[in-house]
């Protein structure tokens, strides 16, 4: 006989948060936010920890280098899509660990006989205007030379024309050298001599480093950046339980930091063949998250097949139809509480915690807060991300208001079979998600900064100064449809519906 829970599954917006005692301390600028994003034993500390706990989700519509970027300069992780090539992912990785570092090894370098047109084609191409001259045009020869979007005009000179006729020469370049110089006495270097990039050298003249002012305004700008030890941008991406031996050593070469198995749903033998795998081929080296799952025992078949964390949720992202498509899944905050109550079980009988990841169900900035009360380490957003300037998607304009395309993994825009795939043939067999629009907000930093302030705000008035206090603090009540119509504003004519001059 079928099994029957006598409750029914809640979402997010059927709770709200009960405040407790806010002593002095409790202010938002003594809140810190950082989680864990992977396993670890009670006796040590995580292997990566994010700023803040939100990460984009494995996405078309979301998550490229330009989100991983942007989202990584606030705390945050993205998971670059994997419904792509293998080498196009790979490479949207690699875009991000080469964006930014204390020190970068030259990937826009040229010899002193390329021409303008060369220079310009590698410009398209990388994207970098700092180009090093080196003898033989590679990323550590000698050194003979820059060139920079100043040292030429494209309108005024012929594309035939030779770099070393152009380029500032060796000579008047203030150079450092590699060996024995800080990334701090760089940086003072740069802004004692009003650079803009400043190379680094061995004793033979031969191109190490390059360290730029750009970074080091960025890093002031965003105290919060997610760097590795090399000064390079955490970056996630998105596998599938398909092509992992191909995909997974050419995402691990691009640079990644963690990896995510993409599936509507985890409580399978495929997922758990795929970190098999993954744990055959390196150890525990490689980090890898798995899900989605909607109750303990999901939690504890990934857990025992050595997920490094697990994702709850099915049905509930703004773009799945999964729930009236199949008629399976759980309200998000009924998932979360359940599976969040097990890893807690699991940490005390074993010493080691999972963060949970919590995916779907956030309609407004305070079901965020709510996530985190509840248990979650740490959230995973679409429809929040897809909104914003870095988004991948077009923004249009529909009758006077701009919006952003955003689609799901499951619609036949994406095709994304391997996220649905029962071990059936190579197709989507019909849609889990739908193609639609989502109102335009403007660029990332603004908004992700807002939602944090609310977030850091209620913790406050929950009494908490971190996550951890903030899970242990919370008290929650169900309210009633009757509630939920008193919490907004009710019984009043707002002055922008009423037209008035």
């Amino acid at each position: 006989m079928a099994h029957y829970y006598t409750e029914p599954s809640h979402t997010f917006g059927e709770y709200l948060l009960i405040p407790g005692y806010s002593s002095a301390e409790c202010f938002p600028a003594n809140v810190t936010l950082r989680t864990p994003l992977v396993k670890y034993h009670r006796d040590e500390e995580p292997a990566l920890m994010m700023n803040i706990p939100m990460t984009s989700a494995i996405m078309q519509a979301v998550s490229n280098d330009t989100m991983a970027i942007a989202l990584a300069k606030q705390g945050g992780v993205s998971f670059i899509y994997g419904s792509q090539s293998i080498e196009e992912e790979a490479a949207m990785v690699s875009r991000v660990k080469n964006y930014k570092s204390g020190f970068v090894s030259s990937d826009s370098n040229i010899s002193p006989d390329t021409t303008l047109g060369g220079v310009l084609d590698l410009l398209a191409k990388t994207g970098h205007s700092t180009m090093a001259v080196t003898e033989d045009g590679s990323a550590n020869g000698k050194l003979v030379g820059i060139v920079t979007s100043r040292d030429y005009r494209v309108s005024r000179m012929s594309l035939d024309t030779k770099v070393h006729t152009f380029m500032t020469p060796f000579e008047k370049l203030i150079w450092a050298d590699a060996d024995s110089t800080t990334l701090t006495q760089a940086n003072d270097l740069i802004w004692e001599r009003k650079l803009n990039m400043l190379p680094l050298i061995d004793k033979n003249q031969r191109l190490r480093y390059m360290v730029f002012r750009k970074d080091y305004t960025d890093n002031k700008e965003n105290e919060l950046e997610l760097t590795d030890d090399n000064k390079s941008y955490i970056v996630g991406a998105g596998i599938n339980t398909r092509d992992y031996a191909e995909r997974v050593p050419a995402l691990i070469a691009a640079g990644v930091d963690v990896l995510c198995i993409d599936s509507s749903e985890g409580f399978s033998e495929w997922q758990r063949l795929t970190i098999q795998h993954i744990r055959e081929q390196y150890g525990d080296t490689v980090k890898v998250g798995a899900g989605n799952i909607v109750d303990g025992e999901g939690f504890r078949f990934l857990a025992n097949a050595g997920a490094d964390f697990i994702k709850v949720g099915i049905g509930g992202g703004s773009i799945c139809i999964t729930r009236e498509t199949k008629g399976i899944g759980r309200g998000q905050a009924t998932a979360l509480i359940d599976v969040c109550a097990e890893r807690d079980k699991y940490f005390k009988e074993t010493g080691v915690y999972i963060p949970i990841c919590s995916d779907g169900g956030i309609v407004y900035d305070y079901h965020m807060t709510l996530a985190l009360a509840m248990g979650a380490d740490f959230l995973m957003l679409g429809r929040y991300f897809s909104r914003f300037d870095e988004s991948p998607t077009d923004r249009v304009m529909v009758n006077g208001t701009y919006y952003k395309e955003y689609w799901g993994e499951g619609s036949n825009r994406a095709r994304n079979w391997q996220r649905y795939d029962l071990g059936g043939s190579k197709k989507l067999s019909f849609e889990e998600g739908v193609d639609s629009y989502v109102p335009y907000a403007g660029p990332l930093k603004e908004n992700v900064q807002t939602t944090l302030s609310k977030i850091r705000s209620t913790m406050c008035n929950c009494g908490a100064l971190s996550l951890p206090e903030f899970r242990d603090k919370a008290k929650l009540t169900l309210v009633s449809s009757t509630s939920i119509v008193e919490g907004g504003a009710h019984d009043v004519i707002l002055r922008d519906k009423l037209g008035r001059d």
